[in-house]
């Protein structure tokens, strides 16, 4: 035992198995009761209601039920969420597991949390007291999700699934009151999530992260990187996000011209931002090779930063712009800004969150900012400015470069929500009883998961020997005297 001690001395600190459990059976049990109490379905959903609704509304098809419109784009979201975000993390050599498995955790837990948190603020009946849902509120608790495992690609390798589970609870009750926040009090209009999503996810995981900090985390360094097969992987989650980036823009937008103008102007970006990541990454090494890292992740940086302004009338080159600008931002903050602020500052970010999520992030919501305060009515026409930007009722009145100002302001609430909440949390995860890794143990699937043993272990040789003795035993013996023959 003394010698596993001096290789791994704090090793037994990952014992999980009492408070793992406890977690889990705990909070869903508390789930149970909360979707009882509380959770029914939406008059789109619910066999009597949907009838009463079609004779109100005259319909006489259902087909026109908001599901057929909106579920494509609901699975387009929930790919990138559980498959997207999940291979993504798998870059690391030994944290494939723990990247793609405690993403799968830790959203399953939050989309249901999120129903509930984002109910009570958006849609419950006061007359009741009861939340209704339908695929719409699937849609949202999906992007409400994303805030928190966006804060773990910057926590990866590092904490244990309690603790995940622990900033998943406070990421997604945060969430929802920034969300409320800056849609409804402040009225801004944020259909993908640049400010709500990745500003706030981008800030929050940084910031958990800081207040983490690992002086000796260079104990783990022999694993703190990637492995041939392991970066395919990782490329197989990024396509995955890319190809569905439109979808995940253009989910909740208004149905019709705004719809289809968010997939247009997402697409477009997305495009843009590959050709100056892969150039930036080229330029960045001496002899101009490229670095997967960057084509994973930098490429993704304009689907962030179009989240808001994809729903406004950018145009295309102005898409193309802003795709173009982000592949260069956030592979130079690969590059140069990730390494200072981990010297300097002490903020030790595993996946980059800085470069694709929350500095994009704070960009597309100034840019749909600017975009805002610059629209008019003569380019919108004057039922497009009100759909677009929802100038009815008590915001009928509100001018473009007051919804400009707002917008803005939303993105800075987006990023005092991440900062201050992620801190608290950061606080609240630094109490020793959450079975955490000890410095020279992170990035390691062992710590956690039962792992099969490495392939390596046998010797190929004697493993083809052995295949081909059983799979000729019956024929061995008459090929021999054949062949003496």
């Amino acid at each position: 035992t003394g010698c596993v001690c001096s290789l791994h001395p704090k090793k037994n600190n990952t014992y999980i198995r009492v408070s793992l459990p406890a977690v889990c059976f705990v909070w869903q049990i508390a789930m149970v009761i909360l979707f009882g109490v509380f959770i029914r379905y939406d008059e789109e959903s619910d066999e009597k209601g949907w009838h009463e609704f079609k004779r109100s509304h005259n319909i006489t098809s259902n087909i026109e039920n908001d599901f057929y419109f909106r579920y494509p784009s609901f699975q387009d979201v929930h790919v990138m969420i559980f498959v997207g975000f999940g291979f993504l993390m798998t870059f690391l050599k030994r944290y494939s597991f723990g990247g793609v498995g405690f993403n799968f955790l830790i959203a399953a837990f939050g989309l249901q949390w999120a129903l509930l948190m984002q109910g009570w603020f958006h849609s419950l009946d006061p007359v009741t007291g009861k939340i209704t849902i339908g695929i719409e509120s699937l849609i949202n608790a999906d992007f409400c999700c994303a805030g928190s495992l966006i804060a773990y690609g910057a926590l990866l390798g590092k904490v244990s699934p309690v603790q995940l589970m622990i900033v998943t609870l406070f990421g997604v009750t945060l969430f929802a009151v920034e969300e409320y926040i800056i849609l409804d009090l402040l009225h801004c209009r944020d259909a993908g999530g640049s400010m709500v999503i990745h500003t706030f996810g981008g800030y929050y995981g940084l910031a958990i992260s800081w207040v983490l900090y690992r002086p000796n985390l260079n104990l783990s360094k022999r694993l703190n990187g990637s492995v041939y097969h392991s970066d395919l992987f990782a490329m197989i989650g990024a396509l995955f996000l890319w190809m569905f980036w439109p979808s995940f823009n253009s989910a909740i937008t208004n149905h019709g011209a705004g719809q289809h103008r968010t997939v247009i102007n997402t697409y477009l970006s997305l495009a843009a931002c590959v050709l100056t990541t892969f150039a930036i990454s080229s330029m960045g090494q001496k002899k101009g090779k490229l670095d997967m890292v960057h084509i994973q992740n930098a490429s993704l940086a304009a689907g962030v930063a179009m989240g808001t302004s994809a729903e406004f009338m950018i145009t295309p080159y102005g898409s193309i712009i802003v795709g173009f600008c982000c592949g260069i931002i956030s592979t130079f903050g690969y590059l140069y800004v990730t390494p200072f602020l981990e010297k300097r500052l002490k903020l030790q970010d595993t996946c980059g969150i800085h470069n694709l999520h929350a500095v994009p992030g704070m960009l597309g919501g100034f840019v749909g900012a600017i975009v805002a305060a610059a629209a008019t009515e003569e380019v919108y026409g004057k039922e497009g400015l009100v759909e677009t930007f929802g100038l009815s009722g008590k915001f009928e009145n509100r001018s473009m470069s007051t919804q400009g100002a707002y917008q803005a302001a939303g993105t800075c609430v987006a990023i005092a929500f991440g900062l201050v909440g992620g801190v608290c949390v950061g606080f609240i995860l630094r109490f020793p009883l959450w079975g955490d890794p000890a410095d020279d143990f992170c990035f390691d699937d062992e710590a956690y998961w039962e792992l099969p043993e490495d392939e390596e272990t046998i010797p190929p040789v004697l493993e083809y020997n052995n295949h081909m003795i059983n799979k000729h035993q019956d024929t061995h013996e008459s090929q021999f005297s054949l062949e003496e023959s």
